[in-house]
C-alpha cells in the first residue's frame, strides 16, 4: 500500500517505501499502476482448487451412502416380497444392464491404471517424462527465484512463463489420469504429488489471467525427487537393494532440504502480512538452502538468519525434524557409500587386447604363483590382460600385488555364480576363463564340486568360453563329462592335481629326478648365473629351460625326425622331443621321439626345450641356404627366402589301418592311431604304413586320445649289419646302418611260441584299452602280508608306499600312483612290486580302484613303526614313496607335513645288516635295446661279480663288470667301501609336501635357507622332495599351449586317455580285455628311463666325453632321445666323497663333459625282445634303475688322465666345426 499523500511516479518501477518491495512492470503491459499486489489471488486459486475438490469428494461420499443405505432398505424389502410371492426364479434384465453400465468405467479405470503404473512401455515413458517435466519446472522456478516474487509480465513475451505453463497443463492431464485411476479418491486427494499440483498448477492459470507473476509455492517441486528411485528402477538401473535404499536416502534428504529453502525463501522476501510485508530482508534462494543447512547441521553461524516471524516460527518446527532428519540419514548415507563395493565396477575391454578371468580360491599365494608364470619375462610379450574375479574384497598384501601389476591385472568383487557378475567382467569376450582351486582344503570332494558349479554357471551363461579348471580330486573329472557344453577339442582342459602329482611320483619310482626335471620345464624360471663351480650352477642353467612350441621351417621339409632333432641341437641349440602334425580331417597328432619312418611336412609344429621363446624362433627362420654355414646361432634371423611347397599328396594322412570299416565315431574313440594308406601304393609317401611294430608314441592333440602311434616306410634301404659290424657295436641292434624296419619286430608276425608272451586270446592281461596290465580283480585278504610273510618273502626290487592315513580321512586316489607303473609298454617281469605300508581300514577305501593291477601287497602297520619298515626290505627297495592323507586336516602350515617328514627322517636314522649281498644283476641302469639277452656275451650278467666285503654307507648291490673291459685293456673301476652296516640315507626317497617351506626339513645336512623358493632347494633339486605347489604353473602353460598339458599327462600318466575316463567314470574300475592287434599296438610308444654311462655302449663317451656326442650316438643307434643327466651331488670335486645324492640337469650343451656315475634321461621305445629272453628270469634280477642310482655311492672310479680329455674333446669340436648338414 501507498503511503498517504505520497503521488506515484512515472518512473516504470514504483517504490514502495513501506513495504520496500518492488513490483517491476512495463507500460505495455496492463499491470495494476497503483503497485497493489496480488499475490492473495494466486494463493486462494490454490486453497479453493484443494478445499473444493475435497468437499465435493466429502459430499459424494456422504450422498453414496446415504443411498446405499435407502438401497439396501428396499433391496430387503424385494427379497422378502420374492421369497413370499414365489417370483425369485426370474432375474430382470435391468441388473444386467446396469453391469454392463459399469463395465465401461471399470475399462476406463484399468486403462488409466496401466497409463500411471509402468507396466507397459507408453507408461514407462509416461512416468519418466512426468518426472524429467517436474524437474523442468523446478529449475524454472531456480531461475526465476533471482527475479522479485511478484512482478507485472506479458505471457506472449515471457518465454519461461509460456514453457512452465506447458509443463503445467501436462501435468494437469496427468492428474486426470491418476484421479481417473485412483481407486480411493479421498486419500489421492490428500497425497504429497496432489497436493504439489494443487499449489502448483492452479497459479500459472492465474499469471496469465492477471499478467502477474507470483514465485509462491513452486518450489514444491522438488518434492519430485522423492521419487527418484523409483525412476531407475523402472529404467532397471536400480538393482541391488543398498542402491535403493542410498538413492531413497538421498533423494528425501535434498527434496525436503530444497523445499524448506524454498518457503523460507519465499516468506523471507515477502515478509509478514500483519506486519503489512515491511519486516521482509532480500534473500537469494541459494542463502536460504545454506541457511537450513547449517540450520540442520546445528551449526548456526548466524551470519544469515530468519529476520521475520513466520520464517523465525518454520525454523522452530523445523529444526526438531531437520536435526532428526540430518542425525539420522547423513550418517546411513555415508555408511551405504563407505559399504560400497571397491570393485564393484565393470571391465571395459580395449580394442586388440585380450583377457582372461581368473576365479576360484584367490589367495595372495595362489594369485603371485600365477602372475609369476603368466607375465614370466621368457615368454614372449603377452598382451593379456588379467581379470581376476573372487566374492570377497582383497586384503591389503593382495590389494597391493594387484597395484604393481596395475597395466595388465584388474579386479571385480563378484561371484561366478551371478550372471550380472560375469556381464561386468566381459566372460563372453574373454579368451578364456581360468578356476583356481584350493589345495590346501580339508574336503577336496567340496572343493571340486564348487568349482564344476562354477564350470556350470559359466558355461550356461556362454557355451562357448574356453574353460581351464585345476581339480582336486581325479574321479571328479567325471563329472565336467556331463557339462553339455564341455568340449575337449575347443581347448576345454580340467588340471586335475591329484593324478599329475602321483603320476610324478610314480614316473620318479621308474627315474628317479623325472619329477623335478618335468616341473621345471612347465614353470617359467629365470636364469640364475653362479660363476663358482658347484652343484647348483649346472642345476640352474637346466632350470632355466622351458618348454615352448613353434613351426618348423621349410628347410626341414621331408627330413626325418632324427635328422631334424640332431640339426637343432647341434646348429640351432635347441632340442626338439616331438611334433606336431594336423591331417586333412583337422585332426592333430603329437608325435613323441617318432623314427626314421617319419618325415617332416610344412607347417609342422614342434615341441621345443629351450631358455627362452626367442631361441624357438631359430626353427622357424633356418633357411639351408643363408644359414647352412653359420655357426653362431643367434645370427639365425629371418631371411628374404621364399617357404618351399611340399605337393599335396605327401601331407600326412590319419586313418584306422586295423578295420577300415569303422565309422569315423568309432574311429575317433580309439585310443591308438595308426596311420597308413592301403589305398595308395605309392612308396614316397612319407608316412605309410606296413607293419605294426614301425608306430612310434603320439599323442591325440585332438583330445579324442592322448595316444596315437605313426608308422611309414624309410626310403632309403639301408644294408644290414655284417658280423664285424655287429660285434663292433657291442652286438646290439639298429645301429646307424641297420634298418629299423628289418631289425623291429612286429608283434603281430612274431611266429609259434614267441607269439604266446605278447598276444593271447584266451587271457586277459590288459585292459580293455591295451594301455595297462590287468588282472581279475582280488580281495583285499589275498594281498595282505604279515610280517612274517612279508619278511620271507624277501623282497627285492620293489616299490614301497608309505601311507598315512584313516577312516575319516579323504581318498587320495593311489590308482593315479599305479596306473603308470602298470602301463603296457612294460613287460610283465619288468613290473616293480608295489608293497603298501599304512593304515588297513584306509587302504580298504582305496582297494575298490586298485583290486584290477597286478603285483600289490599290503602290510597293516604304520610307516613309523622301524620293524614294518624292517619285514618289507625297506632297504632292498627301488624307492620309498611317502604320502599323507592327513595332511589338510591341520590348520598350522609348519604342522601340516609332520608325519611325512618323521617317516622321512625315521627311514635315513635306520641302520642294516648287509648280509644279503648282491641281489640285482642290471645295476647300471637299463640295457640298451637291442642287446642280444640271451647271448652268454652280451648277458647283463655276465661278467659281473659280486664285492664279498661291503664296507660303505649304503647297502649298494656293487656290480663291476671286468671281464670285457680287461680284454680291452681298460682300468677297472674300482669300488671301496668304509663302513660294516648300510645306512637309510642311502634309501631313494621321494616325499610328498603341502607347506614348500618345509622342504627344509627333509635334510639335516643341507644349507638352505628357510626362505628359499621350494625349486632352489637341495631335496627338490635331487627328485628327493615333490610339492604339489609346482603344479600351479600348469594354468599359464596349459593357457598358451594347451599341448603341453596333453605332452607332460601322457609322459607322468603312462598313457591315461579320455576314453580310459569315461570307462572309469562308468564303472570306477579297469574293464580287463583281450588281446587285439589294436590293444596290442597301444604298448608300441615311447616310456622315460636312465641309461648308465659306467658301462655299456656308451662306457666310452662316460669317461670324459661329451654330452652332444652321446645325444647323437644315441639318437642315431638306438632312437634314444636324451634330455638331461642325473649326475652325484658331488661330481665335480676330484676329491673322494661319500656322497650318494643326485641332481638333475636339464638339456646339458653340446660340450657338457659327462663323467662315468651319470644317469642319462633318455626316451626310449618300446622293445618287443626284451618279453622273449626274460620270462623265465627272476623279477630281482631285473631292475631297470634302482641299481643304477645304488651305484651312484662309486667314488673312486678311476678314470684318463683329465689332459687326455681335453685334447680329445678339442679334437672333437674341430670335426664338429667341419660338419656340414644336408
Amino acid at each position: 500500500m501507498a503511503k498517504k499523500g505520497e503521488k506515484y511516479s512515472p518512473d516504470p518501477s514504483i517504490h514502495m517505501s513501506k513495504m520496500n518491495v518492488v513490483i517491476p512492470f512495463s507500460p505495455d503491459v496492463p499491470c495494476d499502476s497503483s503497485g497493489q499486489r496480488m499475490w492473495w489471488a494466486f494463493l486462494a486459486s490454490s486453497m479453493v482448487t484443494f478445499f473444493g475438490g475435497l468437499f465435493i469428494i466429502l459430499l459424494w461420499r456422504t450422498l453414496k451412502y446415504l443411498w446405499t443405505v435407502c438401497c439396501h432398505c428396499n433391496a430387503k424389502k424385494k427379497d422378502v416380497h420374492r421369497i413370499t410371492t414365489g417370483d425369485g426364479i426370474k432375474r430382470t434384465d435391468k441388473e444386467d444392464a446396469a453391469a454392463s453400465e459399469v463395465g465401461w468405467m471399470t475399462s476406463v479405470k484399468d486403462w488409466a491404471g496401466v497409463m500411471i503404473s509402468a507396466q507397459t512401455l507408453t507408461g514407462r515413458v509416461l512416468v519418466v517424462l512426468v518426472f524429467v517435466l517436474s524437474i523442468g519446472a523446478l529449475v524454472i522456478y531456480f531461475i526465476d527465484s533471482s527475479d522479485p516474487i511478484e512482478s507485472c509480465q506479458n505471457f506472449y513475451k515471457d518465454f519461461t512463463l509460456q514453457i512452465d505453463m506447458a509443463f503445467n497443463v501436462f501435468f494437469l492431464l496427468y492428474f486426470g489420469l491418476r484421479f481417473i485411476a485412483a481407486n480411493d479418491k479421498l486419500w489421492f486427494w490428500l497425497e504429497v504429488n496432489s497436493v504439489v499440483d494443487f499449489f502448483t498448477v492452479p497459479p500459472v492459470f492465474v499469471s496469465v489471467y492477471l499478467n502477474r507473476s507470483w514465485l509462491g509455492l513452486r518450489f514444491l517441486r522438488a518434492l519430485r525427487l522423492i521419487q527418484f528411485s523409483e525412476i531407475l528402477q523402472f529404467l532397471n538401473i536400480l538393482k541391488t537393494s543398498n542402491s535403493i535404499k542410498l538413492v531413497n536416502l538421498c533423494s528425501i534428504f535434498i527434496s525436503t532440504w530444497l523445499t524448506a529453502a524454498g518457503f523460507i525463501h519465499l516468506v523471507e522476501n515477502s515478509g509478514d502480512p500483519w506486519e503489512n510485508f515491511q519486516n521482509s530482508q532480500t534473500l537469494s534462494y541459494w542463502e536460504c538452502v545454506y541457511l537450513l543447512m547449517v540450520t540442520m547441521s546445528t551449526v548456526g553461524y548466524g551470519d544469515v538468519y530468519a529476520k521475520t516471524t513466520l520464517g523465525r516460527l518454520f525454523m522452530v518446527f523445523f529444526i526438531l525434524g531437520g536435526l532428526a532428519m540430518f542425525a539420522s540419514y547423513v550418517p546411513e548415507i555415508i555408511e551405504l557409500i563407505g559399504n560400497r563395493k571397491k570393485y564393484g565396477g565393470s571391465y571395459s575391454a580395449v580394442n586388440g587386447r585380450k583377457h582372461i578371468v581368473v576365479c576360484g580360491h584367490i589367495t595372495l599365494e595362489s594369485v603371485s604363483n600365477f602372475l609369476k608364470d603368466f607375465l614370466h619375462k621368457d615368454r614372449d610379450d603377452v598382451n593379456v590382460e588379467i581379470v581376476f574375479l573372487h566374492n570377497i574384497s582383497p586384503n591389503l598384501e593382495l590389494e597391493a600385488l594387484f597395484k604393481r601389476h596395475f597395466t595388465q591385472v584388474e579386479f571385480y568383487q563378484g561371484s561366478v555364480l551371478n550372471p550380472h557378475d560375469l556381464a561386468r567382467v566381459k566372460i563372453e569376450s574373454a579368451d578364456a576363463c581360468l578356476i583356481l582351486a584350493n589345495k590346501y582344503c580339508a574336503d577336496p570332494d567340496a572343493e571340486d564340486a564348487s568349482n564344476i558349479m562354477r564350470v556350470i554357471s559359466i558355461k550356461n551363461y556362454h557355451p562357448k568360453i574356453r574353460i581351464i579348471t585345476q581339480m582336486l580330486q581325479y574321479h571328479n573329472k567325471a563329472h565336467l563329462l556331463n557339462i553339455p557344453s564341455w568340449n575337449w577339442k575347443e581347448g576345454d582342459d580340467a588340471i586335475c592335481l591329484a593324478e599329475l602329482k602321483l603320476g610324478f611320483i610314480a614316473q620318479s619310482c621308474l627315474a628317479q629326478g623325472l619329477s623335478t626335471m618335468l616341473a621345471n620345464l612347465f614353470s617359467m624360471r629365470s636364469f640364475i648365473k653362479i660363476e663358482e663351480d658347484t652343484w647348483q650352477k649346472y642345476y640352474l642353467e637346466g632350470v632355466a629351460n622351458e618348454m615352448y612350441t613353434e613351426y618348423l621351417s621349410s628347410a626341414f621339409v621331408g627330413l626325418s625326425f632324427p635328422v631334424i632333432c640332431e640339426l637343432c641341437y647341434v646348429k640351432l641349440k635347441l632340442l626338439l622331443i616331438a611334433i606336431e602334425h594336423k591331417s586333412d580331417q583337422r585332426e592333430s597328432s603329437t608325435l613323441i621321439n617318432p623314427g626314421n619312418h617319419v618325415k617332416m611336412q610344412e607347417g609342422t609344429l614342434g615341441f621345443f626345450i629351450a631358455s627362452d621363446a626367442k631361441e624357438v624362433k631359430r626353427a622357424l627362420f633356418y633357411c639351408k641356404a643363408c644359414h647352412d654355414d653359420i655357426t653362431d646361432p643367434k645370427r639365425i634371423k629371418k631371411c628374404g627366402c621364399k617357404k618351399s611347397k611340399t605337393p599335396a599328396y605327401k601331407r600326412m594322412r590319419l586313418a584306422c589301418c586295423f578295420d577300415r570299416r569303422r565309422s569315423k565315431w568309432e574311429r575317433s574313440c580309439m585310443p591308438v592311431i595308426v596311420r597308413c594308406n592301403l589305398d595308395s601304393p605309392h612308396r614316397d609317401i612319407p608316412l605309410s604304413a606296413l607293419s605294426v611294430n614301425d608306430c612310434s608314441a603320439t599323442l591325440r592333440a585332438s583330445k579324442n586320445s592322448y595316444n596315437g602311434y605313426i608308422k611309414s616306410i624309410e626310403e632309403d634301404q639301408q644294408t644290414a649289419l655284417s658280423p664285424k659290424k655287429k660285434q663292433r657295436n657291442g652286438g646290439m641292434r639298429n645301429s646307424p646302418n641297420s634298418s629299423p624296419k628289418i631289425t623291429r619286430h612286429d608283434p603281430l608276425l612274431i611266429p609259434g611260441s614267441e607269439q604266446i608272451e605278447t598276444m593271447d586270446e584266451n587271457i586277459k592281461k590288459y585292459d580293455s584299452t591295451g594301455m595297462f596290465h590287468w588282472c581279475p580283480s582280488k580281495d583285499i585278504e589275498k594281498v595282505i602280508l604279515t610280517r612274517s610273510e612279508a619278511a620271507m618273502t624277501v623282497l627285492s626290487g620293489h616299490v614301497v608306499v608309505c601311507i598315512f592315513g584313516d577312516v575319516k580321512s579323504a581318498l587320495i586316489g593311489l590308482r593315479n600312483f599305479v596306473m603308470p607303473l602298470r602301463a603296457s609298454n612294460f613287460h610283465y617281469h619288468e613290473l616293480k612290486h608295489i608293497v603298501f605300508v599304512g593304515s588297513l581300514e584306509y587302504l580298504k577305501r582305496e582297494w575298490e580302484t586298485l583290486h584290477n593291477f597286478p603285483k600289490l601287497s599290503i602290510l597293516p602297520g604304520t610307516p613309523l613303526s622301524r620293524a614294518d619298515l624292517r619285514a618289507v626290505n625297506i632297504n632292498l627297495c627301488d624307492m620309498c614313496v611317502i604320502l599323507s592323507a592327513n595332511q589338510n586336516n591341520i590348520d598350522d602350515a609348519s604342522l601340516q607335513d609332520k608325519e611325512c617328514i618323521l617317516a622321512s627322517l625315521n627311514i635315513k636314522s635306520m641302520q642294516f645288516d648287509d648280509s644279503i649281498g648282491v641281489l640285482q644283476a642290471n645295476s647300471q641302469g637299463f640295457t640298451p635295446p637291442g642287446m642280444d639277452r640271451s647271448s652268454p656275451e652280451n648277458s647283463p650278467v655276465h661278467g659281473l661279480v659280486r664285492q664279498t666285503s661291503v664296507t660303505t654307507g649304503a647297502n649298494i648291490p656293487i656290480i663291476t663288470e671286468l671281464a670285457p673291459l680287461a680284454k680291452q685293456g681298460k682300468k677297472v673301476p674300482v669300488i671301496s667301501f668304509s663302513q660294516d652296516k648300510s645306512s637309510g640315507t642311502s634309501i631313494q626317497m621321494i616325499t610328498e609336501l603341502v607347506n614348500d617351506s618345509n622342504v627344509q626339513f627333509l635334510d639335516q645336512d643341507d644349507d638352505d635357507d628357510p626362505d628359499t623358493e621350494l625349486y632352489l632347494t637341495q631335496p627338490f633339486a635331487c627328485g628327493t622332495a615333490f610339492a604339489v605347489s609346482v603344479l600351479d604353473s600348469l594354468m599359464s602353460a596349459t593357457y598358451f599351449n594347451d599341448n603341453i598339458l596333453t605332452l607332460i599327462r601322457t609322459l607322468v600318466t603312462g598313457g591315461a586317455t579320455p576314453e580310459l575316463e569315461g570307462l572309469l567314470a562308468e564303472e570306477n574300475a579297469l574293464r580287463g580285455g583281450y588281446s587285439t592287434p589294436q590293444t596290442l599296438a597301444n604298448r608300441d610308444r615311447c616310456r622315460v628311463a636312465q641309461l648308465a654311462l659306467y658301462d655299456g655302449p656308451f662306457a666310452d663317451l662316460g669317461d670324459g666325453g661329451c654330452y652332444g656326442d652321446l645325444f647323437c650316438k644315441a639318437l642315431k643307434t638306438y632312437n634314444m632321445l636324451c634330455f638331461g643327466i642325473y649326475r652325484l651331488r658331488d661330481a665335480h670335486l676330484n676329491t673322494q666323497s661319500q656322497c650318494t645324492k643326485r641332481y638333475v640337469i636339464t638339456n646339458p650343451p653340446y660340450a657338457f663333459e659327462l663323467v662315468p656315475s651319470d644317469l642319462i634321461f633318455c626316451l626310449m621305445q618300446f622293445d618287443h625282445n626284451a618279453g622273449q629272453s626274460r620270462t623265465s628270469l627272476s623279477h630281482s634280477s631285473h631292475s631297470s634303475h634302482s641299481s643304477s642310482k645304488k651305484s651312484s655311492s662309486v667314488h673312486s672310479i678311476q678314470t684318463t688322465n683329465r689332459a687326455n680329455r681335453v685334447k680329445s674333446r678339442d679334437s672333437r669340436d674341430k670335426q664338429k666345426k667341419d660338419m656340414v648338414y644336408r
